[in-house]
């Protein structure tokens, strides 16, 4: 694939190992399905095809034993978003064979202060997430694969600073 043409789609269409997602934002209540969001805070009850599109697209790499998995970096309380991400996007995400781990900084510094989000495909190929102040998605520029070292040392400290999704759930979620 061409520098000029190598884009976060084209990374999801032709990746081979694994897929991992760094998240550091509080809020991405402008982006995706903003209609779950304002159906979560309302209170009602998850619809069944919730997220259904991105479960399936999970599958198709799940399935042919890629990795699709994320850390995401958050300290509590949480946010109404985050209430939301985790506790309808998450869960259902999962059935997907997507992997979760949260890096709770609620009482210890950040380890990754002022990395952006990034998508990271077999540990070769970035993609940098670009949002404005509300948590609307602006799009994404894929790096040169120069910068591959640098985002490789931030996926290893955001996973070694992070616990399963899981656990910390358990201990956490509301």
């Amino acid at each position: 694939m061409t520098t000029s043409s190598r884009t976060l789609g084209n990374l999801f269409d032709v990746f081979e190992r694994e897929a991992f997602r760094l998240e550091t934002l509080d809020d991405y209540s402008q982006s995706g399905n903003v209609d779950a969001y304002h159906a979560f805070l309302a209170g009602e009850s998850q619809p069944d095809d919730y997220n259904a599109g991105w479960v399936e697209e999970l599958r198709s790499h799940t399935d042919k034993g890629k990795r699709v998995y994320r850390v995401h970096i958050l300290s509590r309380p949480l946010t109404d978003y985050l209430k939301f991400e985790l506790g309808w996007g998450y869960q259902k995400n999962t059935a997907g064979g997507e992997e979760f781990f949260i890096l709770d900084i609620t009482h210890k510094p950040n380890p990754l202060q002022n990395v952006p989000d990034f998508w990271f495909f077999d540990s070769d190929s970035v993609a940098v997430m670009n949002y404005d102040g509300t948590g609307k998605y602006l799009g994404s520029e894929v790096l040169s694969p120069k910068r591959t070292a640098e985002f490789r040392r931030y996926r290893d400290a955001a996973l070694a600073h992070a616990e399963p999704f899981a656990e910390w759930w358990a201990k956490h979620g509301t």
